[in-house]
């Protein structure tokens, strides 16, 4: 979401892909370009291979783990952030470690493929969807491989998600039934950390799931 958006500004119509679109949209970056946190923390000592970055935006993680030597699958509903991930892709020179696709993550599902890494770093999907999306990465993981899902902790207020849009922020432990614990090590943490937003610091609580397969 918007940082600047107010709790009451936050509608049904932020999830849409409309939405998004028009947030790409121009020159200027949305988000920082600079990959996720929890997602350095936890993939910096993987051994890279096939990965798909669900949610992708503008790019920032897909192309940190490109430069970390991945072949990355960028999947986003978003034509707009598609087309800017892409884009700084090229400037990065990792073009060709990365395909891009476009799928609604509200009705994707991985038909068979999978990959050695499957992240999704602060996706939120309405009505408790992620319960069912994290289902369905989870189906994506190659043996041996690791699921990241990464989201805003229902104690992080500032967001606003909290106040009008029920089921959207989730905690670790929400998410665990939907992953198969005879076929996963399954780690669920509440990590909190400082962020900087408009020249103001916040103490942020992030939900991380992590779930190694056997």
């Amino acid at each position: 979401m918007s940082h600047g958006q107010s709790h009451g500004e936050i509608a049904r119509e932020h999830f849409e892909q409309s939405s998004w679109d028009e947030r790409y949209a121009g020159e200027a970056r949305t988000w920082s370009g600079r990959p996720n946190a929890v997602l350095v923390a936890e993939a910096t000592d993987l051994t890279p291979g096939r990965a798909v970055d669900l949610g992708c935006g503008e790019g920032g993680d897909a192309i940190w783990l490109a430069e970390r030597g991945w072949q990355v699958t960028a999947i986003d509903f978003s034509e707009a952030g598609l087309r800017k991930a892409a884009e700084h892709a090229q400037e990065r020179g990792v073009a060709d470690r990365i395909e891009f696709r476009q799928a609604d993550l509200r009705t994707w599902t991985p038909e068979g493929e999978q990959w050695d890494l499957v992240t999704s770093c602060f996706l939120h999907l309405l009505d408790h969807g992620m319960v069912e999306a994290t289902r369905q990465m989870a189906e994506a993981v190659a043996p041996s491989g690791t699921l990241l899902v990464a989201g805003h902790h229902p104690d992080d207020e500032h967001t606003g998600l909290r106040w009008s849009m029920p089921g959207v922020m989730f905690t670790a432990e929400e998410l665990v039934p939907a992953v198969d614990a005879e076929r996963f090590d399954v780690r669920a943490e509440a990590p909190t950390r400082t962020e900087t937003r408009h020249d103001e610091t916040h103490t942020v609580t992030d939900a991380v799931l992590v779930a190694r397969r056997r």
